[in-house]
């Protein structure tokens, strides 16, 4: 009976561990979680920035896997190239070690005060205290479950049959490496496991050969959730980080596992102290992989791009058509190129707008689902477009080839943002609609699909004004925002008045018309915002964006 409350106990300290990782991880990500993420998009220019970004990002976030799904779903998209995307992984792995190396030391005594400050800030009402404190909670239940664990364990360290078992488990490296990996796996954290044989490093528990074997394994164990949740099974291409960064780790695993009779002795000598030797190991075995492989990582991309090719399926509308790689050294067939595949973002917001309304008029809900991939190839073309321009050498580019890139660049981004307010506003809207089995007016459906089809006619305008840079026709395009919102006021006025009638308008309703009416508008200023370049060349004085008038009507 004894035995099994003890199993029930460290169970329970391994499960706050996780929780506390856990707290520390989502705290950060919600406080800094964008600002993380533009600043390593940003630094991703070259493979030792990159290092350094990864780093950085990993320490903060305390999650090489956060890290690694993210740089994953930039690399996918074709965002970075995988020689930087490599080196961010390099540097994550190495910032996930920095923890470790604080905990390691015994600051146990602190972990109350970090509870109680950090339940004071949670319960503050503003966003960035709150998630302060969620930081600050992790932190103190991960020193109180190693403390416990490590008190747990402590009665049990005489107990000959127990010892007898972890030693016969410890003399079996390639056993400690796998079971670690699955236990990292599981868990989603290598630095819980980290900490975990830190523990019983400390208790002696584990010998020092069998500490390293852990520890090696929790670094594969990291190293294999991008790859189970980061890849699609449908391109080979987006399997190549997550598989180099897993491989890396293989070969270094391999060799350390190799020379273990030779590297435990030496570390051992240089940091006596087991659970600071278990710290060191990890973030030396890191740092030497990553100084290792940085050099060799331009022939190692070109490796997995030989070993995991791009899936080319000619039935998919999301892969662009017109790029070509080759055109890359003319920068006006390149510029031609691109904004011909623009004209594709045209076509498919085209069919969401056209689908849209036969939704609204007809009350399928089927064809939501369609019309929400629509959004996704719009999403995919606008990355692949951006991808391509901003892999021009600049060295090739004169101004008005800057400028051009500025206006196919501004012209698919409101193209995507329109595409983002029919998937994320109007479709939300109509849904809800139909589930709720609500019904707009006969006015107020015949004003909302006038909206629709006005909005038709000024996609294709909006193209021709991209391509031709007319500026009769720039002209007429933003008279189309005045025109817009006198068609806004008047539906709202028509709309106001049925209320007051009590003509079958509800207040559930009126909330859905109102905003379908002012997606409507936001989605028309996207459109008019192709003339502002045309025009702006003239020196003609623009104001409202569709960025200022979204936020001035909110």
């Amino acid at each position: 009976m004894t035995l099994l409350l003890t199993a029930v106990d460290l169970g329970g300290f391994v499960a706050l561990l996780l929780w506390g990782v856990h707290m520390v991880q989502t705290g950060v990500q919600r406080a800094l979680g964008a600002q993380l993420r533009s600043f390593l998009t940003s630094a991703l220019r070259n493979r030792f920035t990159a290092v350094l970004a990864g780093l950085s990002v990993t320490a903060i976030l305390q999650s090489s896997t956060a890290t690694g799904l993210m740089v994953t779903g930039f690399a996918t998209s074709g965002l970075v190239d995988l020689v930087p995307a490599l080196s961010v992984m390099l540097g994550a792995n190495i910032g996930t070690t920095l923890i470790v190396q604080v905990l390691s030391f015994n600051i146990a005594a602190v972990a109350p005060a970090l509870v109680l400050v950090g339940v004071i800030l949670f319960r503050k009402t503003s966003a960035g205290p709150r998630d302060f404190g969620r930081v600050l909670i992790g932190l103190g239940l991960i020193m109180i479950a190693l403390h416990g664990f490590v008190a747990l364990l402590e009665p049990y360290d005489v107990t000959p049959g127990l010892r007898q078992i972890l030693r016969t488990v410890s003399a079996q490296p390639l056993v400690d490496i796998l079971l670690a990996a699955g236990l990292t796996w599981a868990a989603h954290s290598s630095v819980a496991v980290v900490l975990l044989v830190m523990s019983f490093a400390a208790r002696g528990t584990v010998t020092p050969e069998a500490a390293v074997a852990l520890v090696l394994g929790a670094n594969l164990g990291t190293a294999i959730n991008p790859v189970l949740e980061g890849t699609t099974d449908r391109d080979p291409a987006s399997r190549r980080l997550p598989m180099g960064n897993l491989l890396n780790r293989v070969i270094g695993a391999s060799l350390v596992l190799a020379m273990l009779p030779y590297i435990v002795p030496w570390m051992d000598a240089i940091e006596p102290n087991e659970a600071r030797m278990v710290a060191d190991f990890h973030t030396a075995f890191n740092v030497v992989l990553a100084v290792i492989f940085l050099p060799l990582l331009k022939p190692y991309a070109a490796l997995l791009r030989a070993w995991l090719p791009t899936r080319v399926d000619p039935s998919d509308p999301a892969l662009p058509k017109y790029l070509e790689p080759s055109a890359r050294e003319s920068p006006v067939i390149a510029l031609g190129v691109a904004a011909r595949e623009v004209l594709r973002l045209v076509d498919v917001l085209d069919a969401m707008l056209r689908g849209l309304r036969d939704v609204l008029e007809k009350g399928d809900r089927r064809q939501i689902t369609e019309i929400k991939r629509m959004d996704d190839v719009i999403d995919k073309l606008n990355a692949a477009i951006k991808a391509y321009l901003t892999s021009l050498d600049p060295e090739l580019l004169n101004d008005a080839d800057h400028r051009r890139i500025a206006e196919i660049l501004a012209f698919a981004t409101n193209l995507e943002q329109a595409g983002d307010v029919v998937d994320r506003g109007l479709l939300a809207l109509v849904g809800k609609k139909i589930k709720r089995g609500l019904a707009f007016s006969r006015e107020g459906e015949a004003e909302l699909l006038g909206m629709i089809d006005r909005l038709l006619s000024n996609v294709q305008a909006a193209a021709a004004v991209f391509m031709t840079a007319d500026e009769r026709s720039a002209r007429l395009l933003v008279a189309e925002k005045e025109a817009f919102r006198t068609l806004e006021a008047a539906a709202k006025a028509a709309h106001f008045a049925r209320l007051r009638s009590g003509r079958v308008e509800t207040a559930e309703t009126s909330a859905l018309h109102l905003d379908a009416v002012q997606d409507l508008k936001t989605i028309n200023s996207h459109l008019v915002a192709a003339a502002y370049p045309v025009l702006e060349r003239k020196g003609e004085p623009l104001s409202g964006t569709p960025q200022e008038e979204s936020r001035a009507a909110r």
